[in-house]
């Protein structure tokens, strides 16, 4: 079994204590994410685990217990990208996050800290232009310290809607999400870095960016020094290439107030939803009851 911390929610930045209290007792409790009354028991024995994917923008708070990851096999998906406030408010200043990935890479090795630049969002500050100049930018700054990129574009959704459009953030259109994707893979090619898509049906060959697997059972099987064979998770959108895996995370727990994000909805229901958290709960959010 892959777990996956998570695509929901930033566990390393904000759930750092809780996470390592889940592999100390080996299991947590996950309530399914639309039937939340139905709670799943997920073994996080190292015996029952594969491989760890961990999901973050911001690795700095789990430095201290990522020992409690052993002897598990992992790595990181790293977000870093150049937009600061009001977009990314919850955020460390950028440099600062810099840094924490870099120390992130000496730790594990760069192979294991996957760096993402997502989404690419377009909007009248953040034109193409803006995006190959800032792209050039963390590359120079990151690439001793990662082996590849991870690039999206932007996707509306119910939860995201009204955001965006106070933002004035628009989604990309497929001449200008090629243009971008080839001058990405050209920067990156530079510096010795592969850049790999999330879910973009819209790019084509000619950009230079191949589909990628942000849970890639052959990057674990590297890692663990053993083939795993998972079959690809057809539960995931058309397009992505990820291994089977077991979300732990949960949806409206996320405090960083990206406003892009998928996965929170209400800021209200984050508040309080972050003011039920207990680390030593089974639960990321509140306890189980009868």
């Amino acid at each position: 079994m892959i777990v996956s911390a998570s695509r929901r929610t930033d566990i390393p930045a904000l759930y750092a204590a809780w996470f390592a209290a889940r592999l100390r007792d080996g299991e947590a409790l996950v309530r399914q994410p639309y039937r939340p009354r139905s709670v799943v028991r997920v073994d996080l024995s190292a015996q029952a685990v594969d491989g760890v994917v961990l999901w973050t923008k911001n690795a700095a708070p789990f430095l201290p217990v990522l020992t409690a990851l052993a002897p598990r096999p992992f790595y990181f998906q790293f977000t870093l990208n150049p937009y600061g406030a009001p977009l990314e408010p919850g955020l460390p200043e950028l440099a600062e996050r810099i840094d924490t990935f870099r120390e992130l890479s000496s730790r594990i090795g760069r192979h294991r800290v996957v760096w993402r630049y997502d989404p690419v969002v377009l909007s009248e500050r953040t034109p193409p232009d803006y995006h190959l100049e800032q792209f050039d930018r963390l590359v120079r700054e990151l690439c001793a310290y990662t082996d590849k990129c991870v690039i999206s574009f932007l996707d509306t959704y119910a939860r995201n809607r009204r955001a965006l459009a106070q933002h004035r953030l628009r989604e990309a259109s497929a001449d200008e999400m090629n243009a971008v994707a080839s001058g990405f893979a050209a920067i990156a090619r530079e510096r010795g870095l592969s850049v790999e898509c999330c879910c973009e049906a819209g790019l084509t060959a000619d950009s230079g960016v191949l589909p990628g697997r942000c849970i890639d059972a052959a990057l674990l099987s590297r890692i663990a020094g053993r083939p795993l064979t998972v079959p690809r998770d057809s539960g995931q959108r058309p397009g992505c290439g990820c291994a089977r895996s077991v979300d732990i995370g949960a949806y409206g727990t996320c405090g960083h107030g990206c406003v892009y994000c998928y996965a929170n909805g209400s800021a209200e229901r984050v508040r309080r939803n972050l003011a039920a958290h207990d680390p030593e709960s089974p639960l990321l959010t509140g306890n189980t009851g009868e």
